[in-house]
């Protein structure tokens, strides 16, 4: 018998604890056909987890919110960890669940959290009807292979407060209409085949705390919006194609603690503001084509660690010809604290390039309240 991994099991466990609550009217018809047109396009042949899913047994993955009469479904959570070494082991590290998204789960007009995530093999694209949600607050469909382009009328989902589609194969541009989401606070799309550029308007995103787009293709400049962004705290634009020059205005972001701006094609001085700001705990600006000296504002607050700056000829030779004119100038003292943070969940990039100030490294995949455990639950 295969084990299964616990993520999993919670939802098996915590549907049929909510069978022992459910009244008898159960859920509209609506919402059952929807579920089972939901449950039809997936394929989960391991653990079971469908096993309750049939039309007179579907009261185990609902349950009726306490002002509710209607018993409408709102949460859909279903996480997946198919890198488990059990798991591996066994054969099944390719992926526990695959199929496509039915556009039949638009139908669930009440949901406020769609999470269907680390599956890896769940393909096609994300339905286009996914922004007639008018109540969506958690769309989170990281680490499985879906492809096509973000939904171009995005913005539509006023509520939305977590967009993750990272790790997948979505392609296309940022739709414009992302910046119009104004509860937006956690936006993850990267590892994808994003092109395109940043909307010029991404600073209207006030309440963004992470913005991670890192490993995609995305050029163009780094809008200046981006400087008057209060709340964001970890910016990660790596590996794409950004060029132009680093706005200045990112060193005055009041809570700015980690930027990743490298691997791209950006140009010109390193300001002094990004160096002089305080909050600033990880700065990587290595392979581009930043030239001139560091910025003489390091004061004895600073933590550097300078991963590049004492190459080998060889090395630099070949940093050269890629490109990397690179920096000149001292840092002065050096002191590495450790690292700190989940094993799990950390952006797992060496240190590498000329400038990387180090102090503590941002969770990769951060809840922003999410759940720690699989639920289903009613609104």
């Amino acid at each position: 018998m295969v084990p299964r991994p616990l993520s999993s099991v919670a939802v098996l466990l915590i549907a049929v604890a909510a069978a022992s609550t459910g009244g008898a009217d159960g859920c509209p018809a609506s919402d059952r056909a929807a579920l089972l047109a939901f449950r039809s396009a997936l394929s989960e042949p391991y653990l079971g987890i469908f096993s309750s899913w049939k039309e007179e047994l579907l009261l185990p993955v609902v349950r009726r919110e306490l002002r509710s009469t209607t018993g409408r479904v709102a949460d859909i959570t279903l996480r997946g960890e198919s890198e488990d070494p059990i798991l591996a082991r066994a054969g099944h590290s390719g992926g526990l669940m695959s199929g496509r998204i039915s556009p039949e789960i638009c139908r669930l007009d009440r949901l406020t959290t769609l999470i269907l995530a680390d599956w890896k093999q769940i393909s096609g694209p994300i339905p286009p009807c996914i922004t007639s949600l008018p109540l969506l607050r958690i769309l989170d469909l990281v680490g499985n292979s879906l492809s096509g382009s973000l939904p171009a009328d995005i913005g539509r989902l006023s509520r939305l407060t977590v967009l993750n589609v990272a790790d997948n194969q979505i392609s296309g541009p940022i739709p414009s209409s992302l910046a119009a989401l104004s509860s937006l606070m956690h936006l993850e799309l990267g590892n994808n085949q994003i092109s395109g550029t940043i909307p010029t308007d991404f600073g209207n995103l006030r309440k963004l705390s992470r913005a991670l787009l890192g490993r995609n293709r995305i050029s163009g400049v780094i809008p200046a919006s981006v400087g008057h962004m209060t709340r964001l705290a970890d910016l990660d634009l790596s590996e794409n194609r950004i060029s132009g020059e680093i706005p200045a205005s990112l060193g005055f972001m009041p809570v700015l603690s980690s930027l990743y701006l490298d691997s791209n094609r950006l140009t010109g001085h390193i300001p002094a503001a990004l160096l002089a700001s305080r909050g600033l705990s990880i700065l990587n600006l290595s392979r581009n084509a930043i030239e001139g000296e560091i910025p003489d504002v390091v004061g004895y607050r600073s933590y550097y660690t300078v991963a590049g700056s004492v190459e080998q000829p060889a090395e630099r030779q070949r940093a050269e010809n890629a490109g990397d004119r690179g920096v000149r100038g001292a840092l002065g003292p050096q002191p590495q604290p450790p690292l700190r943070g989940h094993p799990r969940r950390l952006p797992v990039r060496p240190p590498r390039g000329r400038l990387l100030r180090q102090q503590r490294l941002p969770l990769r995949r951060a809840s922003a309240g999410l759940p720690v455990s699989p639920a289903w639950r009613s609104g």
